[in-house]
């Protein structure tokens, strides 16, 4: 992560209050504030990864991911937070693990990680889902510094580790991280991308004396340049409950790409193929587009998103898809190292890219550190905005005065509806501007009240829960797809969302996919959430089923949860605040 010159209801109560908070909720002008109730909510199991003022090796400084998971099909958003280790290890019974939190559908979590059977402890990373076996139960894939974990849901609450069955557990010696669930080859069966980062055995890896590795003058962990960069892997599913290692064939291992990190699947080039774009670190991130054949092709610096504007490799960290200016095609958001400003790539179609960092708003910044990122319509106006999720790699920048500190604020911005965003972190409320050293972070509506909140899991301290407080009065609609055909999860379907505005003559067209993984090492809410402003019904959604069909309706009310399925239609739809039960 060294620059290259550095190293050589929240459910709503029948009485309509709410959990209580520490935090003042004030008005905001942004038509929603952000408040961290993870205390309230019962999210008390604090991260631990690495020493918490000195590192001794780069593994100590990734930190891990977070996912907001419905494992028990409730129609509440449950909470799985990574966890990860120390060099100097623990006491017998006094280990880390990765937590899984239920939610208890009034503001409050409840720990059920053991009676789920999801103790585990090590070097955690990323989390992903996708329900593999399509069984109708979205199961938890954990990506590690050694060996990976493969959980089986088996849809009465508790997982069975499968992973040396499905053979996706690795030889235990890979540093892997970001991961996703695609159906690369749409065959309705979930196959299984994992990037990795460095080739690192802490036998012989450098310290920051050997280097010295220096940061603006102080000794901090060496990498990633010097060290042997990580190889992805792409896991095709065999249909029988293993998969395959098809790396090579597929033309994964021969791309090049290298330090990966941060892992987003989306189709670009709108053929009805998924591809796959990986934030790499301190070298060119990496665009594998999907050949339709089986073979993938890295097209990135032709395609315009690997690179600065003035054509160096940056340190990427996280990534997301939007189409934020409604031209039909998905651009991304990319995080990047302190120094650097986040990467803002305009999809001008086909699959190429022009940088609109600076055009849209996003470079007056170089002072932070981003991880984890998002496009999200957090007041509902039909129009995606941005969050991002700082903190600094080094515990020894506390020595700089020159930094922005270990821990950061986020940054919020809003989409100005003219390509570009304002960044209006002030505004966003304390869960936006405390500093915190944040990594993995994931969206949500974790309450069900309409709006979406976020997820964040920090280096070294318990989580944050941002409770997102609207007063935009904007409506919305949510949809949860089911495959049949198609894979089980719907993963690669795409929804194009039609909504004429009122006082408008012009059709509102969003576009989003059902997605695995993505922002950094996280998972965010399978179901997708549009905002449409102020009108009271949606024209018409359009899905587009990874199998080739396409199923169309008219007419849907607004502030409902729609659970449609392939080829079946609509089987459910839940008016919001949903009955409690």
């Amino acid at each position: 992560m060294l620059p290259f010159q550095d190293v050589l209801a929240l459910a709503v109560p029948p009485s309509g209050g709410r959990i209580p908070s520490n935090q003042e909720a004030t008005t905001s002008r942004i038509g929603a504030t952000f408040l961290d109730v993870a205390g309230d909510a019962g999210l008390n199991a604090k991260t631990i990864f690495g020493g918490e003022h000195k590192n001794k090796y780069l593994l100590e400084t990734t930190g891990c991911g977070v996912a907001f998971y419905d494992y028990d099909q409730d129609g509440w958003l449950d909470i799985f937070l990574v966890n990860g280790w120390r060099l100097e290890g623990f006491p017998a019974g006094r280990e880390p693990s990765s937590h899984l939190f239920k939610n208890n559908r009034d503001g409050t979590f409840t720990d059920v990680t053991a009676k789920a059977g999801l103790v585990h402890h090590g070097w955690g990373q990323g989390v992903c889902i996708g329900d593999y076996d399509n069984d109708g139960f979205d199961d938890l894939f954990v990506s590690y510094f050694g060996k990976n974990v493969l959980y089986h849901n088996n849809g009465d609450g508790t997982f069975n580790d499968v992973t040396d069955r499905a053979g996706v557990g690795g030889d235990g010696k890979r540093w892997n991280t970001g991961c996703a669930f695609v159906d690369y080859d749409r065959d309705g069966k979930l196959d299984l991308f994992v990037a990795n980062y460095i080739d690192m055995d802490l036998a012989t890896a450098p310290v920051p004396e050997s280097g010295p590795c220096l940061y603006k003058g102080v000794l901090v962990a060496c990498g990633p340049p010097g060290l042997k960069g990580g190889k992805n892997i792409l896991f095709h599913n065999n249909g029988d409950g293993t998969f395959a290692d098809i790396s090579e064939s597929s033309g994964i291992l021969s791309s090049g790409g290298t330090y990966g990190l941060g892992v987003l699947t989306a189709d670009f080039d709108n053929d009805g193929w998924p591809d796959i774009f990986v934030a790499n670190d301190s070298a060119p991130s990496s665009l594998y587009m999907n050949r339709r054949n089986g073979k993938f092709e890295d097209t990135a610096i032709v395609a315009g998103c690997a690179l600065s504007p003035d054509g160096k490799p940056q340190a990427g960290m996280g990534v997301s898809a939007a189409d934020y200016d409604l031209d039909g095609n998905l651009d991304i958001v990319k995080t990047n190292f302190a120094g650097d400003t986040p990467s803002l790539y305009h999809n001008i179609g086909g699959a190429n890219f022009e940088d609109t960092t600076f055009s849209a708003g996003l470079g007056a910044h170089t002072k932070f550190l981003g991880w984890g990122c998002g496009f999200f319509d957090f007041d509902n106006d039909g129009w995606s905005d941005i969050l991002i999720c700082n903190g600094h790699v080094y515990p020894e920048v506390e020595q700089l005065r020159t930094e922005a500190g270990y821990k950061q604020q986020k940054l919020l911005y809003r989409n100005a509806r003219n390509g570009k965003f304002d960044e209006v972190t002030e505004m966003g409320g304390p869960g936006i501007t405390k500093p915190i050293a944040s990594r993995g972070c994931a969206f949500g509506d974790f309450d069900n009240d309409g709006d979406l909140d976020v997820v964040v899991n920090v280096v070294n301290d318990m989580p944050q829960l941002l409770r997102c407080d609207s007063s935009s009065g904007n409506n919305w609609i949510k949809l949860k797809l089911i495959g049949t055909k198609s894979n089980r999860s719907a993963i690669g379907a795409r929804v194009i969302c039609s909504t004429v505005f009122p006082g408008e003559s012009k059709v509102h067209t969003q576009i989003d996919e059902v997605r695995s993984g993505g922002s950094y090492f996280s998972q965010s809410d399978l179901r997708l959430h549009f905002g449409v402003g102020r009108a009271e019904k949606v024209d018409s959604l359009e899905i587009r089923w990874p199998s080739g069909r396409v199923d169309t309706f008219k007419n849907a009310a607004a502030n409902v949860l729609l659970t449609i399925k392939e080829g079946g239609g609509i089987i459910r739809s839940e008016k919001f605040p949903p009955k409690r039960g």
